[in-house]
């Protein structure tokens, strides 16, 4: 792929205005009454319906992360189970890029926002948190949430979706992004503004200069010059 520079500065200008737009106002402008409002309505539900405290309670356990990532591979193996030997090396380096290019953008993103604070349940006094409901581990806290690590790792492996199989299937990775990031949300771990802020404006400004440059196509390259399994294919 050629450097779509104009592209790149556009989705980089959206990026730093979506940013600006909720870190510039005071107390964060509209954007603090929505991330309240939004917590509060959740929270306000633990009180009145105890299967919804458990499937909050399960979906934010850190072994059900492993399902996210089984729903990113069942979205790949699609396409590698209809692929020949050198296609399914490629499908697999295509992971492992994309695995490096989320953590690269996901330590420079914590390194250079401007922005540290704790999620709505440990700014809020009189609420509900899961874990002192139910005594178990989950994760309904922390102490440094934005911006939102695990809604920037799912927007990632949305992005690579669209740039190396197809409109179809970014959409469906869409789905996976919703199904697996909003529960932080909805137990409060997350401010709803520390995945639409954080994470996609963290995306938006570092994530072009990967996927719309010949970046992530070299990188693959290069992995597939180097890594096991390049005589066999």
């Amino acid at each position: 792929m050629k450097t779509r520079l104009s592209s790149i500065l556009l989705l980089n200008a959206a990026g730093f205005a979506l940013f600006l737009c909720w870190y510039l106002p005071e107390n964060h402008g509209f954007w603090f009454a929505l991330d309240a409002a939004v917590f509060h309505f959740f929270n306000h539900a633990l009180a009145d319906h105890r299967a919804f405290v458990w499937f909050l309670a399960i979906v934010n356990n850190r072994a059900f992360d492993a399902c996210s990532l089984l729903a990113m591979g069942c979205l790949m193996l699609r396409f590698w189970l209809r692929s020949g030997p050198s296609e399914r090396r490629r499908i697999v380096i295509i992971g492992l890029v994309m695995l490096l290019t989320a953590v690269i953008v996901n330590q420079l993103a914590q390194l250079l926002m401007p922005v540290k604070r704790a999620s709505p349940t440990l700014f809020f006094t009189d609420i509900l948190r899961v874990s002192n409901v139910l005594h178990i581990s989950t994760k309904d806290a922390s102490k440094d949430s934005f911006p939102g690590d695990h809604g920037m790792m799912l927007l990632i492996f949305s992005a690579f979706m669209w740039r190396y199989f197809g409109l179809k299937t970014f959409l469906l990775s869409l789905v996976i992004f919703v199904i697996f990031a909003f529960p932080r949300v909805m137990i409060g771990a997350h401010w709803l503004t520390d995945i639409v802020i954080g994470s996609l404006s963290s995306v938006l400004i570092g994530l072009p200069w990967i996927l719309l440059t010949p970046a992530s196509d070299k990188m693959i390259c290069v992995m597939a010059r180097y890594l096991p399994g390049r005589k066999e294919t």
